[in-house]
């Protein structure tokens, strides 16, 4: 067994070889939007509080925030998902755009708003949340566009995410087409599950990285599931399930469990301060798909995950963590 020593160093030194790697993200996008200031007194009409505003600020949100991830970590990201042709849409194709990601696989729909998520902060305090969003399945149409983009890119990537929000884009009909083009095309995927949608929809991949509460949501469709607080013992059902060859489930302070044969493994957290856990799991996906990718051990790519987790959970938003900052927090904090 390598010391820990021996797998810091061989973290660091394998950092290079992410570069490059093409990964296809597939599902739901949208924008983030942080309203940002400053509380000093309680509303007279209700007993809320008042924000005064000082800064409005729109980030890629959901799939697009893994492919900022990828892209952050030397990465090459392709894009396929759903965009109305409404103002937030073209927010994120110029978002895309300054981060140097493509927005040529993205499928427009006119009849389908962006999603957009505002938060209203203060301090590291948030106030309240308010969605725009449909959460439709997309129909037999938009299906074949998607499709369309599916059979083009897919060929010429190096793995696959399927990112399910349940925003309507990862239906059964589209996370399967996705699992069939991927192993006609020997392209392994990788999915970041929805609590609430049926594990059908999964069957095929060859990862998937649920949280603990995901995990036992997700277990409930199990018949006669009776093993309720036992991480082993879901996350192999949970395999069965799917007939997945691996699965990760994240474990929040405490790490994650990692299930490849044999009894599982557990890995600490590495976080050195929690401010903020939105866009975590899109982190650790992203570190999964390209260590995978370039063909590291589960294990080591599990050290990778963990470790570029506990530099977001750090920050406040979704923020991508970059590979200077991972390699730099890796040597402080391993």
């Amino acid at each position: 067994m390598a010391t820990k020593s021996e797998i810091k160093q061989k973290l660091i030194d394998d950092l290079p070889t992410l570069e490059g790697k093409k990964i296809l993200i597939f599902g739901d996008v949208g924008v983030d939007e942080y309203v940002k200031g400053q509380v000093k007194r309680i509303s007279p009409e209700a007993p809320v509080p008042v924000v005064e505003v000082e800064s409005i600020q729109k980030v890629l949100g959901l799939s697009a925030n893994v492919a900022a991830n990828i892209i952050a970590l030397g990465g090459s990201p392709i894009l396929v998902s759903v965009v109305g042709e409404d103002a937030d849409g073209e927010v994120i194709k110029a978002l895309l755009q300054e981060k140097g990601i493509a927005s040529d696989s993205l499928v427009s729909d006119p009849g389908r708003p962006t999603t957009s998520k505002l938060r209203v902060m203060s301090g590291q305090h948030h106030i309240v949340r308010v969605d725009y969003e449909t959460k439709s399945e997309i129909d037999g149409n938009l299906l074949q566009k998607i499709k369309s983009q599916l059979e083009k890119w897919i060929p010429q990537c190096d793995g696959v995410i399927v990112q399910d929000y349940a925003k309507g884009i990862v239906s059964q009909a589209s996370c399967q087409l996705v699992m069939e083009l991927a192993k006609k095309h020997n392209k392994k995927v990788i999915v970041d599950p929805y609590r609430s949608t049926p594990l059908e929809y999964y069957q095929g991949a060859y990862l998937m990285t649920p949280n603990r509460d995901e995990a036992f949501d997700l277990a409930k469709q199990i018949p006669n599931h009776q093993v309720w607080g036992d991480v082993d013992k879901i996350g192999a059902q949970l395999m069965e399930k799917i007939q997945s060859e691996k699965m990760v489930i994240t474990l929040g302070s405490e790490g994650m469990k990692i299930f490849n044969g044999g009894a599982p493994l557990h890995l600490p957290t590495f976080a050195r301060g929690v401010f903020d856990v939105t866009g975590a799991g899109d982190t650790v996906i992203s570190a999964f798909a390209l260590a995978i990718a370039a063909e590291w051990s589960l294990e080591m790519s599990g050290y990778l995950a963990n470790l570029a987790a506990g530099v977001v959970v750090a920050q406040v938003g979704a923020v991508a963590c970059s590979a200077p900052d991972l390699k730099q927090y890796i040597q402080n904090h391993f």
